[in-house]
């Protein structure tokens, strides 16, 4: 039952609705006005919530390991066990963050979506030697900034700080023009500095991000393929076995019937039999 559509529909039905209560809950003068009715709401959300794991550890109760290997199942529960512990019932913001959490429950119901998460799971520690590459660039850069710009443009390179905020900002291309202007002011070599910089870290690292990135949703997707083709493939498998038992039952009846039908052998005379009988 849990494999059905129509359980997957219904349980993404009542996440979008457990999404859409929470931005409602966003407006004071609603909450003042309808908060034992809202109270009952989330109450009815949770109670469909635990019915459905329910329903999913109980689907799983001959394969256990089945249910602890898929991590959106450990995910679902450990959302659902949270919400009945007293320390986040009376810590109002870490229940609002609970329920949030319930809105990436979406996720197991959208394959694009789930391909989009792993492959930002995936990517992590290609990011992570992007972050390290970056920061060593944008030091590197504040670093020179601060040599040549500091005493004539301290706002923008007074100190190493205010150098790697300045750079980071103009990493996102926001405010070039100004900062190229305000360096010609100071050195006509300043537009060697900013045109550099701009090459390294607006076009050569955010390329490098955007293939890290890339290369881990195709790998997602190579992994969710298989995946979602388990389900039809199990079902399709069973019906063919079931299939063939039923055909192979009609064929032992058959063969039995034609057995019935056949007339008794003779038996063959032995040669004493053959001697006794008159020729």
């Amino acid at each position: 039952m849990t494999e059905a559509r129509w359980f997957a529909v219904t349980v993404f039905v009542v996440i979008l609705g457990n999404a859409a209560v929470l931005g409602v809950e966003t407006y004071s003068g609603v909450t003042d006005r309808f908060d034992d009715e809202l109270k009952v709401v989330e109450h009815a959300f949770l109670a469909v919530f635990t019915a459905e794991i329910a329903l999913r550890i109980a689907a799983h109760l001959d394969r256990p390991r089945d249910f602890w290997r898929d991590r959106w199942n450990v995910f679902d529960l450990a959302v659902v066990l949270c919400a009945f512990l007293p320390l986040v019932r009376e810590n109002a913001t870490v229940l609002r963050l609970l329920r949030l959490a319930r809105v990436l429950r979406t996720a197991r119901f959208l394959p694009q979506l789930r391909i989009v998460l792993v492959a930002v799971g995936r990517s992590l520690p290609g990011t992570v030697s992007f972050l390290l590459v970056g920061g060593l660039l944008l030091y590197v850069y504040a670093m020179v900034g601060w040599v040549f710009f500091a005493d004539d443009n301290p706002e923008h390179f007074g100190s190493i700080g205010r150098a790697i905020l300045t750079l980071f900002l103009l990493m996102t291309l926001d405010g070039l023009g100004d900062a190229v202007h305000g360096g010609l002011e100071i050195s006509r070599w300043s537009i060697f500095y900013y045109a550099s910089y701009v090459l390294m870290a607006s076009f050569v690292l955010v390329n490098v991000l955007i293939g890290v990135v890339i290369t881990s949703l195709d790998e997602a997707r190579a992994m969710e393929e298989p995946r979602a083709g388990e389900p039809a493939a199990a079902t399709g498998s069973e019906d063919d076995v079931r299939a063939r038992i039923a055909t192979a039952r009609r064929a032992l009846d058959d063969l039995e019937a034609s057995l019935a039908a056949l007339p008794a052998p003779r038996q063959s005379l032995t040669g004493a039999d053959r001697r006794r009988s008159p020729t």
